[in-house]
């Protein structure tokens, strides 16, 4: 039996830099993440983890 292998991907909060909107993305995103409220791109794929365009708040355990 082979043991289970841990997830390295985390979920991200993040703080829109335009309009201040806080909100949690995924740290692999493999598309564009927009802002909810503003629709500035938050964070852009990069085939493993994304490239985040916004202030990052705390790493979600």
């Amino acid at each position: 039996m082979r043991p289970i292998k841990e997830s390295t991907s985390k979920f991200i909060k993040v703080r829109c830099p335009k309009c201040k909107n806080e909100q949690i993305i995924f740290g692999k995103a493999s598309t564009k993440v927009p802002c909810l409220v503003c629709d500035k791109v938050l964070s852009d794929p990069t085939g493993g983890k994304a490239k985040i365009k916004a202030r990052i708040l705390e790493v979600l355990e």
